[in-house]
């Protein structure tokens, strides 16, 4: 058995190799700085923090391979984006959509904002009197 182990090749951590268009640039430049641009905007689903362009996870390295190989095929990045949401749901994008589930992350800021100036009007107030 360790001798088997020994004697087997070294395999990537998943086993399998990377997607072809992961790390490998378009030919066309005007499509790639479209790809480009489209994946500095897409959040890696694993990282969760980072763009899929920056990423090294392998779930990053997919989404690149497949923004790259639909941007090739004449798809625009508006569309590979659609799909993409349409596939994972808005998390993927930093900019989700305005829509009755993400309404809250958009209302938040300004409801925030507003009960700042609030307190910070009461405050001033009494200082005041």
């Amino acid at each position: 058995m360790a001798a088997t182990l020994a004697l087997a090749p070294p395999t990537t951590a998943q086993g399998r190799p990377p997607a072809d268009y992961a790390n490998v640039q378009l030919p066309d430049p005007a499509k790639e700085a479209e790809a480009t641009a489209l994946m500095a905007t897409l959040r890696c689903l694993v990282c969760q923090g980072q763009a899929i362009i920056d990423s090294d996870a392998d779930m990053a390295g997919d989404m690149r391979s497949l923004v790259r190989q639909r941007i090739a095929a004449g798809e625009s990045a508006n569309e590979v984006r659609d799909w993409l949401i349409a596939r994972y749901g808005d998390y993927v994008t930093y900019d989700p959509p305005v829509s009755p589930v993400t309404l809250p992350l958009w209302l938040a800021p300004i409801v925030l904002l507003a009960f700042g100036v609030w307190i910070a009007r009461a405050s001033f107030r009494r200082r005041n009197r």
